[in-house]
């Protein structure tokens, strides 16, 4: 599979004919890869396409059932990630496996502990190390600093640090950019540069596009369990990516009429709330979405998005402030009597958030509507009539599975974030909230999401879209607001500043308007 910019390259990681079973699915076919010493290959792919489910084997999470995988050559079988990071393979995960109150070299060294004497860790032995490693890679980082404290952009660094540390010549990167300001993902394209540069390989996995034009030397796209094609990025373009991997030719624009808002539907006024740990998340925080509009908050993820979409939906208390949902003051209000007031909420954390992912699809398609009818009567359950709703709202939404009577937890991600959407957008709204709406999932299933944001936007909802996406942001919205360290910094029109300008809003910066 070597292509014309790998040819003569050392191959460092190999996969060979993988094909992983899970119960009623392959996840992976029959799946062929080659990484080249200092190279950058993407691997592009839908949801449920196998990504994730190669990735864990080459980590070690899984076990392949049919194939091999080999490391400079040589077989391997990790059984574990602890055996796979011996064989020089590390793994930066989306969501960051860091402990938030230890320092960056108590992280660092976490599992693989310098000791002075028999009971003594030796941080600074650990602090020198590390200091060694931002400085060949460029990775600045303070080894004192407490987790907590740091920018996302700085976790990150950390994470990539931690595998370097342990010795890591192969590295894979999943969504590495996913909770990033531009010019953060514009640093980590500094940094991957220099890996490389320096012998190290990466694989990337992403779903932006036009960040695998920009990084990758070379692309593979799966889709359905199997490698579909293979691309260099200057034959390529968006749209051709986009089509190997969804099958079809996909819109990567939103196609969107100008809006023409009307009466103010939701309106929160000095807004004040406190984050988990008793300090100021949202700190005044006054906006208004009207009717037929999108209103769109732009913002480095921990910046108080959090806490003011579960402040106006009644899953936080607020410490100040009022929050009126067409005129009427649901301050106090709990999340049902919000619900039924025509309020639909599309939450950020699909799993936790979003579904019992114990529960049947059937059962997690009816949430919120389960106790009225035609779903219930009294205390009566109507089975017939939840099995056909739910039905409808997966063939109408493409949530891939095999039955509506298997649990949530079998579905992928970006299946999971379709049946919520489904359900969210199966009653009558007046006011759509949507929290990271296409996290981790794919350019098809976000074409189709956007699509369906607008059309309840055309039909005269009000929207609210919170991203830490600042593409989708300037996709969707109407009128942007930035958000940063709890409060409202900037709120314009969309197109009166440029992406850069409201990246470094995103960042704390004053932009001159």
């Amino acid at each position: 599979m070597t292509t014309s910019g790998a040819q003569g390259r050392q191959v460092v990681l190999e996969a060979r004919g993988i094909t992983k079973r899970f119960p009623g699915v392959v996840a992976n076919n029959n799946v062929s890869l080659r990484l080249h010493k200092g190279e950058v290959l993407a691997l592009l792919g839908e949801n449920g396409a196998g990504k994730s489910t190669l990735m864990n084997i080459l980590y070690g999470l899984y076990h392949q059932d049919e194939g091999e995988i080999l490391v400079n050559g040589a077989p391997i079988r990790a059984s574990s990630p602890h055996e796979s990071i011996e064989r020089g393979i590390g793994m930066v995960h989306q969501h960051f496996q860091l402990v938030p109150v230890m320092t960056v070299a108590e992280n660092v060294m976490l599992g693989n502990e310098l000791m002075r004497g028999a009971i003594f860790l030796d941080r600074r032995r650990a602090a020198r190390q590390i200091g060694e490693i931002s400085r060949q890679y460029g990775l600045e980082v303070e080894p004192g600093a407490m987790i907590a404290d740091l920018p996302v952009g700085a976790q990150q660094r950390v994470e990539i640090i931690k595998a370097l540390y342990r010795n890591a010549d192969i590295l894979i990167l999943d969504e590495p950019t996913a909770v990033l300001t531009p010019q953060e993902a514009d640093d980590l394209v500094r940094i991957m540069r220099t890996l490389v540069d320096q012998g190290k390989s990466i694989i990337f996995i992403t779903h932006k596009l036009r960040e695998v034009l920009e990084i990758a030397d070379r692309i593979i796209v799966l889709r359905g369990g199997k490698v579909v094609g293979e691309a260099l990025p200057a034959e390529s373009s968006e749209s051709s990516l986009a089509a190997m991997m969804v099958g079809r030719d996909v819109l990567l624009r939103v196609d969107k009429a100008e809006a023409h808002p009307g009466e103010a539907v939701l309106e929160v006024r000095g807004l004040r709330v406190r984050d988990d740990r008793g300090l100021p998340a949202v700190a005044g925080v006054d906006l208004t979405v009207r009717a037929g509009e999108i209103l769109g908050i732009a913002g480095v993820q921990g910046n108080g998005q959090t806490e003011l979409v579960a402040a106006i939906t009644g899953l936080r208390a607020k410490e100040a402030g009022a929050v009126r949902v067409s005129g009427q003051d649901v301050s106090l209000s709990s999340p049902r009597q919000i619900s039924e007031l025509g309020v639909a909420h599309i939450p950020e954390d699909r799993q936790r958030e979003g579904l019992i992912t114990s529960y049947e699809l059937t059962d997690n398609s009816v949430l919120e509507l389960y106790y009225r009818d035609p779903f219930a009567h009294g205390i009566i359950r109507d089975e017939a009539e939840i099995d056909a709703h739910c039905a409808q709202l997966v063939e109408e939404f493409d949530v891939r599975t095999p039955s509506t009577h298997v649990p949530a937890s079998s579905l992928s991600g970006g299946n999971q974030q379709k049946l919520i959407v489904a359900r969210e957008f199966s009653q009558p709204l007046k006011l759509l909230i949507a929290a990271q709406p296409t996290r981790g999932i794919d350019v098809g299933s976000i074409e189709f999401i956007h699509n369906q944001i607008v059309k309840k936007r055309d039909e005269g909802v009000a929207v609210l879209v919170v991203s830490a996406e600042l593409d989708e942001v300037l996709a969707l919205s109407d009128r942007i607001a930035v958000m940063y360290h709890g409060q409202i910094v900037a709120t314009v029109h969309n197109g009166e500043l440029t992406r850069e300008e409201l990246g470094l809003l995103m960042a704390g910066a004053d932009v001159h308007k």
